[in-house]
């Protein structure tokens, strides 16, 4: 049941970001408020779809906080990232280079509002990544990053790329952490298995720090769920 249940699954959810994709690029060059709306129905279906298909249900202890912050995710699969948009008010996101280039998707991505970095491009990436993120704080709008680079197994806490501190220096913005756990039931092949996701929002950390300070608390505070405990269980 549990297969049969994933495969419906990427059967409805897939043709339909393909089709929200196209239908938002062609709003996009009408009317940039539509397209928001959109964007938010998408999140909203994969949560319903989540929910609903799947029986992977949500909790979610705290809250983002209004106003413009640096948003930094722990990220263990794709949940997170349509779940956060649910959660923020129309973030700019930091997303790796390729998901742009993808068509009718990425290019949805660009009318949005991302920032695009090319992983391999080392010293050239980072100084990218801060202007593009002072571009979108001047929007007035939130940046979400994932801080680990890259989408991690359930247990590994691997050391904050250093885009993070670049990131949270040029912008000085206050940062929220954001801990979760879905990689428990929502691995990268094509079985998901229902259960409960905890998101945890933790205590916003101030602007200002040092690197080594800004990445020790960030680094604790997105990984609270590591313990190896079963939230909710």
């Amino acid at each position: 049941m549990t297969v049969l249940r994933s495969l419906l699954y990427a059967l409805l959810f897939y043709p339909a970001t393909l089709l929200l994709s196209v239908a938002g690029v062609l709003i996009s060059f009408v009317a940039r408020r539509p397209m928001f709306a959109l964007i938010r129905a998408w999140a909203d279906l994969n949560h319903w779809l989540a929910r609903s298909l799947l029986q992977i249900h949500t909790r979610v202890e705290g809250a983002v906080p209004a106003g413009a912050h640096l948003i930094a995710v722990k990220h263990q699969s794709m949940f997170e990232t349509t779940e956060m948009v649910r959660l923020t008010n129309l973030p700019v996101i930091v997303v790796k280079r390729e998901l742009t280039q993808i068509p009718f998707v990425g290019w949805l991505m660009r009318r949005y509002g991302v920032i695009a970095v090319e992983r391999s491009a080392g010293s050239k990436a980072l100084r990218a990544l801060v202007e593009e993120g002072r571009s979108a704080v001047a929007t007035g709008r939130s940046v979400i990053i994932y801080p680990e680079g890259t989408r991690v197994r359930p247990g590994e806490t691997p050391d904050l790329k250093p885009g993070f501190a670049a990131l949270y220096r040029a912008l000085g913005l206050p940062v929220v952490p954001v801990a979760l756990d879905s990689g428990r039931l929502w691995g990268r092949g094509l079985v998901k298995r229902g259960g409960m996701v905890t998101i945890r929002i933790g205590d916003t950390i101030p602007a200002g720090l040092s690197r080594g300070e800004i990445e020790a608390r960030v680094h604790a505070a997105i990984n609270v769920l590591e313990s190896g405990a079963e939230p909710g269980a």
